[in-house]
């Protein structure tokens, strides 16, 4: 836009702005919109919001304008909507259809349909439990009937 902006002569003799403008693809309005500097209270805001956001990135607009209540500033969730979108941020979360394949991925046949599971150490099932979360997993592999475990292991999360 500002390239296009700057192409324009308001001075030409032959074309008026007006035409100029058309002929650029911009509206006269855009031509002469000049934006308003962002005062310091909300460059401070959105410091915060910044600092909150990149420890907590699930922190939607509600989440986030209770968190800044909570320190003392008074904004309202439309404020902070609207200075998500002006820092581009947006919250971390599941979107829908998250579970659908991918295109071209193989979908394996499931081995155990119409087995009758009768007897030990014919069908094995494994596990991964997670306890505190960043703390550490139980990985087990064991029989289905018996529940006798064949491997386990204890991992130590980063």
């Amino acid at each position: 836009m500002a390239e296009r902006k700057s192409m324009i002569d308001p001075v030409h003799p032959e074309i008026t702005i007006i035409q100029q403008c058309e002929l650029l693809g911009i509206s006269r309005s855009g031509y002469y919109y000049t934006p308003c500097p962002v005062d310091k209270a909300t460059l401070d805001l959105m410091n915060i919001i910044d600092k909150q956001y990149t420890k907590t990135p699930y922190y939607g607009s509600r989440k986030m304008s209770a968190y800044l209540k909570m320190i003392g500033y008074n904004v309202d969730r439309k404020r902070v909507r609207r200075l998500y979108k002006l820092m581009g941020l947006t919250a971390i979360y599941p979107k829908r259809n998250l579970s659908k394949p991918a295109k071209g991925h193989k979908i394996y046949p499931y081995l155990l349909k119409g087995l009758t599971i009768d007897h030990p150490n014919q069908v094995w099932e494994s596990d991964i439990t997670y306890s505190v979360p960043g703390s550490r997993q139980l990985i087990n592999c064991r029989d289905t009937i018996s529940f006798e475990i064949y491997y386990y292991s204890i991992c130590a999360l980063l």
